[in-house]
């Protein structure tokens, strides 16, 4: 270890050859750190508990259910409920319907946000703060509290039972979450680039396309998945709004598989397990956009 001097005189101590100071500082926070890292991995094998359930119990043959319980290893690879539900509820048809609603969703609903909140970050509307609250405001509303009048709506306009009329309910759902973030990025974005972008003699559309959408495109990005994911979980609107077998999606098409008094459970089991998996594919998919998004937004 050596002992240096700076400009003023203050005397310094550097790190020794061959050891960085901030591989010093990781080994002294290591206990700290492997603490965390235990409590995460408890956290997250919790939280496999029931996907293990679903697994063991979708293979299970429907007696060994009802006489050993859910907790039994299956005593023979059990596919029947696989097959049932695939022809049951025609699951080509409802992956189609989910993945048109949920695409459909999340781009349009990225669209409606980068517009609004443009206007409202950079725009600096009349009333800015008013409006991104009653966007807060709206993102607080139940569901529950919304059905009627949406089913009303839909009744008016001869849009009930239609893809569409999700497609449109669910955008301006999201787009209000996505209003909120994106206004609260954008009311911090820097003068000077706009000013720059001004003197050059850009006009609104370029500002917005060449110079903000750049810099907030991996916001978008995790909006676009999280968008994608929260609308193929819904199930109560589209549960009201589709009772045609042909426009259903996956969660609600589960939903049909359990009766007034009896439910067969390997076969639900099973439904949900492939069901799971598309949601988990596109995950993967955009899991480094998603990380590299929010990595950046972190950083900025």
């Amino acid at each position: 270890m050596s002992v240096t001097a700076t400009p003023t005189g203050t005397p310094v101590t550097a790190p020794p050859p061959g050891r960085p100071a901030r591989a010093r500082d990781r080994h002294h926070r290591g206990a700290g750190r492997w603490i965390v890292l235990a409590v995460v991995t408890v956290g997250a094998l919790l939280m496999l508990v029931p996907f293990a359930f679903m697994l063991l119990n979708a293979f299970k043959p429907p007696g060994q259910y009802s006489t050993e319980g859910p907790l039994s290893w299956p005593s023979e690879f059990y596919t029947e409920g696989l097959r049932a539900y695939w022809t049951q509820v025609d699951f080509p048809l409802k992956l189609w319907n989910s993945t048109l609603i949920a695409g459909s969703v999340a781009v349009l609903a990225v669209v409606v946000s980068l517009l609004n909140a443009y206007a409202l970050g950079i725009g600096r509307v009349r009333g800015r703060l008013w409006i991104v609250g009653l966007f807060l405001l709206a993102n607080m509303l139940p569901q529950e509290s919304l059905v009627y009048p949406l089913y009303y709506f839909a009744k008016e306009v001869g849009l009930y039972n239609t893809r569409l009329v999700v497609i449109i309910i669910f955008t301006v759902i999201q787009s209000a979450f996505g209003t909120y973030l994106l206004a609260s990025v954008l009311g911090t974005f820097p003068r000077g680039l706009l000013e720059a972008a001004a003197l050059d003699g850009a006009g609104t559309w370029t500002v917005l396309w060449r110079v903000v959408l750049p810099n907030v495109r991996p916001t978008l990005a995790v909006l676009l998945v999280f968008f994608f994911i929260w609308t193929w979980n819904e199930f109560l609107i589209p549960l009201v709004m589709l009772i045609d077998n042909q426009t259903q999606t996956i969660p609600v098409a589960l939903a049909s598989l359990q009766g007034d008094r009896l439910m067969d459970a390997p076969t639900t089991n099973a439904g949900a397990l492939i069901s799971l998996v598309p949601a988990i594919v596109f995950f993967l998919i955009f899991q480094r956009t998603l990380s590299r998004g929010i990595t950046v937004g972190a950083e900025k």
